[in-house]
């Protein structure tokens, strides 16, 4: 995504977490003439001159809505980055209340599907809605939101997990979707999925047992991955779902 030429415009969606801290801190690095936007319910302060911090509410409309003016105030958006996410509290698995992710059809319950699409589906989704449109139209840009193998239909062969599998199978269509809009509406935007791997959080953090050593990853090694698949992007990509490998993911 360097461009030598002309400062970049970043806007970061979920910057307190591991995997948005990471992009944050790797990107101002690397992208020093970016300016930074990096929006969280914390509103995460970094060391750097070019990342300005601000406060998000991703169940908030209003919220997404007055950061999308913010980051696109002086110019387009280059690059949106939605690393919101949500599968559990980690009381809650510990506890094996409903919260934790379900293993049989008898742990569904409205409550989790409710909170894990608010978080997972509808935030991205209305992130989408307001930044696409501020999207720039003269030159390369990515909209990507992390998602994960898991919210493959067709790569489904364990069960279980049904609330999370749901909530990143919808924001999957999110992303066709609003890729196939933005073909008419801005050629040179790309709207992407990137599933970061098995990344050492709070997230994964209950399931980490039965994962090999090698593919536990730090979420400093994971965004450097994600980073190389954002800078191999090409228009043809717009609409897919990426591993951190640049592997493709089926719907």
């Amino acid at each position: 995504m360097k461009d030598h030429k002309n400062k970049m415009n970043i806007a970061i969606f979920g910057a307190s977490g591991a995997i948005g801290s990471a992009f944050v801190n790797q990107l101002a690095n690397n992208e020093t003439q970016a300016t930074i936007f990096a929006f969280s319910r914390s509103m995460k302060k970094f060391e750097f001159e070019n990342v300005h911090s601000h406060s998000l509410d991703i169940t908030d409309e209003n919220s997404i809505a007055q950061a999308s003016v913010i980051a696109s105030k002086e110019t387009p958006l280059d690059l949106v980055l939605v690393t919101t996410g949500f599968l559990h509290n980690k009381n809650e698995v510990e506890e094996n209340t409903n919260l934790g992710p379900e293993k049989s059809l008898t742990d569904l319950s409205a409550e989790k599907f409710q909170k894990l699409f608010e978080i997972n589906t509808i935030g991205p989704a209305l992130i989408a809605k307001h930044c696409l449109p501020k999207m720039n139209k003269e030159r390369k840009s990515i909209f990507a939101a992390l998602s994960a193998r898991v919210g493959s239909i067709s790569d489904n062969h364990l069960g279980g997990w049904y609330a999370y599998r749901s909530s990143k199978a919808g924001l999957n269509m999110l992303i066709k979707t609003a890729s196939i809009e933005m073909k008419r509406r801005n050629k040179k935007a790309i709207i992407i999925g990137l599933h970061p791997g098995t990344v050492d959080s709070d997230l994964s953090k209950p399931f980490q047992r039965n994962t090999p050593k090698e593919k536990l990853f730090t979420a400093d090694h994971s965004v450097s991955k994600m980073r190389d698949v954002l800078e191999n992007l090409s228009d043809e990509d717009t609409g897919k779902i990426f591993a951190w490998d640049g592997q493709e993911i089926p719907y």
